[in-house]
């Protein structure tokens, strides 16, 4: 098994990608759960509603990576789709350079302070019975961000494989 950058790159985005899977199935069941207290008990809990909502941003922020690998984030595939291997190596490798990185440049910097001041103050739920755990929610933000730019490089080093004549994993 290879143990370039490359290939462990990928690898965190598929562990992740499986995490996400996981997470999923518990997000169903917290919500199912939530649904039969308060409809079938007449009862609820508001840190089991938080979990369902932390569940939900955790999906979206560690899979971003696992999506990217996987050509899941949206595109104008109408076009992309009839193009060459090597012309979409270069719109791939453009649409990063140009597109994603400066623009999980701007999240992170627009983030760093917001995540920080949260975690200064340890900040937990507002709601009485909350969870005490908004900072390390808010802290997904920039786990998103790292975990992009680094399926990002390694979407770089596939597309510039591929233009040099190579084959891109």
């Amino acid at each position: 098994m290879s143990t370039t950058p490359l290939s462990w790159i990928d690898r965190v985005s598929e562990w992740l990608g499986t995490l996400c899977a996981l997470l999923m199935l518990a997000m169903l069941l917290l919500a199912t759960a939530v649904v039969v207290l308060r409809y079938g008990l007449e009862t609820g809990s508001i840190a089991l509603q938080e979990t369902v909502l932390y569940l939900h941003g955790a999906l979206f922020t560690l899979g971003a990576g696992f999506t990217l690998k996987h050509n899941g984030h949206v595109r104008v595939d109408i076009f992309y789709r009839n193009w060459s291997v090597r012309r979409r190596a270069w719109v791939d490798l453009l649409g990063t350079l140009l597109l994603l990185l400066p623009f999980m440049g701007f999240i992170a910097w627009q983030s760093w302070r917001y995540v920080m001041a949260s975690w200064a103050g340890l900040e937990a739920s507002p709601e009485a019975g909350g969870l005490a755990l908004v900072y390390l929610q808010k802290s997904l933000i920039m786990a998103m961000v790292a975990t992009l730019v680094l399926q990002a490089l390694a979407e770089i080093a596939k597309a510039v494989v591929t233009l040099k004549g190579g084959q891109a994993a």
